[in-house]
């Protein structure tokens, strides 16, 4: 064999401990204390493969360990020392290569995916999103047509990450005729007419590249992905994959500020006394390590019942709650954090914290993937039609996913049971993430032997996120028609 083969071969015979290991030696170089806020460069992406960080999302048969734990173990670890570069990993597994290993045919899997097997892997990127067609994908403008030799795809996109560095793509297109539309999914290969012409300059996440690719572009026809009906429905796939993961990603990142920030808190004297001994930074650090608490539960939930190499349609509302509540969670506890620091706290490269980074790295996950208040909505919309006609707060009570919440936190839902206008369901669905989240709480302690203080901390700030909802309802019918 080849020295790469033989790198690779080296890997997969690793057992999972081991193989997280080498992975955890490779991400220290990464360190968001260190690392430049910068693209990453081609040589520290070859660090991150030479360790396999792509090698969970791809079959044994193509060289890979084809593991849905490990695929989000990687991403937690990573996320631990270096929030956008375990994106940037996540992005390339989760959201590029996730559906080739899935859909596309023997043909076009055996040309692409031995390529991200090697320790000089390349990468790829997902390319849905269009200026002007943003959470609405049925507006998309990019079309493909059946020509000689395979098809031709044409149009314009933006905001995907990589957008000026992958080397592969996954592009969705349209076609119509005969009053009829028809959505297509390609592998596109940079060169074969995939072109940036626009850089965009993100607030965060540095490592990731952003701006608008026009494609203009002749792909061969076994690159085209078969995903059934032809039809968008395979975009909710796609993205409650990138969804899911974010649970990964919330307990890594969180571990780091929830430890960080009492390290800060403990260090920095007031007078004589720690920061730490003010009560309301006790609060703080409180508000931080329940999040962390809330978040583990959600990867343990993510890790044991979910399946990332396989369809996660049937998931879509667990997954649903699992972005919302963590994301929310990463920005709120960034935000604790950067308070606690103070001055230094605002200052990105400082030597006492990491505080200004966290933040600007996490604030985008309320928006990206599909933006918190639009998966609110959805998911009330999703649990109000199967509630066969009862009420919300009934029907949270027997619902399998929130019932154990509802129970043991003896909660009171009945201010769900209105007539929900567009504002109520997005905050209701808030709620049913938050009772969501306390039931995954319960869970995690029962099948982990988690520290059960621990647990009820964290399920006493889901209770109060929930009464802040019950707040906004409140608020929402005294303004009234002057929302």
């Amino acid at each position: 064999m080849t020295g790469s083969a033989d790198a690779v071969a080296s890997l997969v015979a690793l057992s999972t401990e081991e193989f997280i290991a080498g992975v955890e030696a490779a991400a220290a170089r990464f360190d968001a204390a260190t690392y430049p806020q910068r693209e990453l460069p081609a040589e520290d992406w070859a660090v991150l493969t030479e360790a396999g960080v792509l090698l969970p999302v791809l079959p044994a048969e193509y060289g890979g360990r084809d593991s849905h734990v490990e695929l989000c173990r990687v991403v937690e670890v990573l996320a631990e020392r270096n929030l956008a570069v375990a994106v940037y990993t996540a992005i390339v597994t989760g959201l590029a290569l996730r559906p080739v290993v899935l859909w596309a045919g023997e043909e076009a899997k055996r040309e692409v995916l031995p390529r991200f097997a090697g320790p000089s892997a390349p990468t790829a990127g997902f390319a849905s999103t269009e200026p002007g067609c943003g959470s609405a994908m049925s507006g998309l403008a990019t079309t493909f047509e059946e020509v000689e030799g395979g098809y031709r795809i044409r149009g314009r996109k933006h905001w995907q990450a990589l957008s000026a560095t992958a080397s592969w793509w996954l592009a969705v297109a349209k076609r119509e005729g005969n009053g009829n539309r028809e959505y297509g999914w390609f592998v596109v290969e940079r060169g074969e007419g995939f072109h940036t012409s626009q850089r965009y300059e993100a607030l965060g996440l540095k490592v990731i590249d952003y701006g608008v690719n026009d494609i203009d572009a002749l792909v061969p026809a076994h690159r085209r992905i078969d995903v059934g009906a032809g039809d968008l429905r395979s975009m909710v796939d796609v993205y409650l994959s990138g969804r899911a993961l974010i649970g990964a990603l919330a307990c890594g990142f969180l571990r780091r500020v929830a430890r960080e920030a009492r390290a800060y808190a403990d260090a920095r004297r007031v007078g004589r006394s720690p920061l730490s001994a003010i009560g309301f930074v006790r609060h703080r650090l409180a508000a931080i390590d329940s999040a962390h608490t809330v978040c583990a539960a959600l990867d343990h939930y993510v890790r044991t019942r979910l399946d990332l190499t396989s369809d996660l349609t049937p998931a879509f509302p667990a997954v649903q709650a699992v972005k919302i509540v963590a994301t929310e969670l990463m920005v709120s506890s960034a935000n604790h954090y950067q308070q606690l620091a103070g001055g230094e706290g605002y200052r990105c490269g400082s030597p006492t914290n990491i505080a200004a980074q966290a933040f600007l790295d996490s604030r985008v996950f309320t928006i990206f993937d599909g933006t918190n208040d639009l998966l609110g909505q959805q998911l009330a919309q999703h649990c109000l039609a199967g509630s066969d006609g009862r009420s919300l707060s009934a029907f949270l009570a027997t619902w399998a996913p929130t019932a154990p919440a509802v129970s043991a936190h003896d909660l009171d839902l009945r201010f769900l049971d209105r007539e929900l206008a567009q504002e109520h369901l997005v905050l209701a669905g808030r709620v049913i993430s938050y009772v969501f989240a306390a039931a995954r709480v319960l869970q995690w302690v029962s099948e982990t032997g988690a520290d059960v203080e621990r647990a009820r901390r964290a399920g006493a700030f889901l209770r109060a996120d929930i009464d802040r909802v019950r707040g906004e309802f409140d608020l929402l019918e005294l303004l009234g028609a002057d929302v």
